[in-house]
């Protein structure tokens, strides 16, 4: 493993920093302070060559003020709290309303919006940021950290952390957009997904889920086995129509608390190149990049994304868990340390 700053550019009154992760292979990872985010990731396709499979811009600095959070970390928490309301010991906070009648991604300065403290080592990258009491109105002074490594085999590693000195509710995540085929690809749709998840959580028509746990057997939200994304985007079902596509949480099988487990499995026939997720997180969001094609910023490619040119897969805990008492409990307590890993790995078939 080889950890390089490759680029560095003043922004307002910070410093955008990428560092290179590479594992001596030609395989390699870019991360940034931008978010604490993936910048890019090159791997092999079937017949070895190597190609950026992470969706993103030609400008570094236009992940600052991108809008649909390309390869970034959101918080405090990720998803959805409906109306933005969110009690805590007993004491209610209004976030703030930024997606329809809901709050999302930790409001409209979240995380994913700034400058991370970059701290590398001989290893990998940590990115720290230090929210204060009030920020976005969440309660208590927090300290996030990311962690990326990536490893002999291709494996980026993702730990997720936070303290606080107050009760507050934390929720994070990675928002990368996937697409296997490579720089340029087009549309993702015909990538086949596997989803280790046989319940899913049914929402209203804004998304914030109704509180149920549905089987997803007999309905286009099952991916139990290897479907094509695009298969049944089209069909007649309530889900698909309130998002203008997937963008929906499933309830990943046998998880507990701790415990990893196998998530999805996200294969591109044409390129042959297979990513396994695994995470120890109750949920996962699936989301087709429905709103994609309505960005204004120079992709990689020099063009502009349309509508499902990347799908994320956001390994988390469950949309709206403040306001839903059975849903598993995102408070984090002074003394306690919030802890989660996400792992992408890459192969061919």
């Amino acid at each position: 493993m080889s950890v390089e700053r490759v680029h560095t550019e003043e922004w307002g009154e910070g410093t955008i920093e990428v560092f290179r992760l590479s594992n001596g292979s030609g395989a390699w990872a870019e991360v940034s302070n931008m978010g604490a985010g993936i910048v890019a990731v090159a791997v092999p396709d079937r017949a070895g060559r190597v190609d950026d499979v992470a969706l993103g811009f030609k400008a570094y600095s236009d992940f600052m003020v991108d809008t649909a959070c390309y390869g970034k970390t959101p918080g405090r928490y990720a998803n959805r709290i409906a109306k933005g309301e969110l009690t805590l010991g007993g004491k209610s906070y209004q976030l703030a309303i930024n997606n329809g009648p809901n709050h999302l991604h930790g409001g409209p300065t979240n995380y994913s919006r700034r400058l991370w403290l970059s701290e590398p080592d001989a290893e990998g990258v940590t990115f720290v940021m230090c929210s204060p009491d009030g920020d976005e109105n969440y309660p208590g002074n927090l300290e996030a950290r990311v962690r990326y490594t990536f490893t002999a085999e291709n494996e980026l590693r993702i730990e997720l952390s936070a303290t606080t000195d107050a009760l507050t509710v934390v929720n994070l995540t990675n928002h990368a957009y996937w697409n296997l085929s490579g720089i340029g690809a087009g549309t993702a749709l015909n990538h086949e997904l596997k989803l280790h998840a046989a319940k899913w959580l049914p929402t209203d028509p804004t998304l914030i889920p109704t509180g149920e746990l549905q089987p997803v057997a007999g309905t286009p939200m099952d991916f139990t086995q290897s479907k094509p994304l695009g298969r049944d985007l089209g069909a007649d079902f309530p889900a698909l129509k309130f998002g203008k596509g997937y963008d929906n949480c499933w309830v990943v099988d046998g998880w507990e608390p701790g415990k990893r487990c196998r998530v999805a499995e996200l294969f591109d026939p044409a390129s042959g190149r297979l990513m396994t997720v695994e995470s120890d997180q109750p949920g996962v969001q699936v989301y087709t990049g429905n709103w994609l094609g309505h960005g204004e910023l120079t992709n990689k490619a020099g063009g502009r994304y349309a509508d499902y040119d990347g799908v994320a897969i956001e390994c988390q805990d469950f949309p709206d868990s403040p306001n839903k008492p059975h849903f598993p409990s995102t408070e984090l307590r002074p003394g306690e340390e919030y802890h989660r890993t996400i792992r992408f790995r890459f192969s061919v078939q």
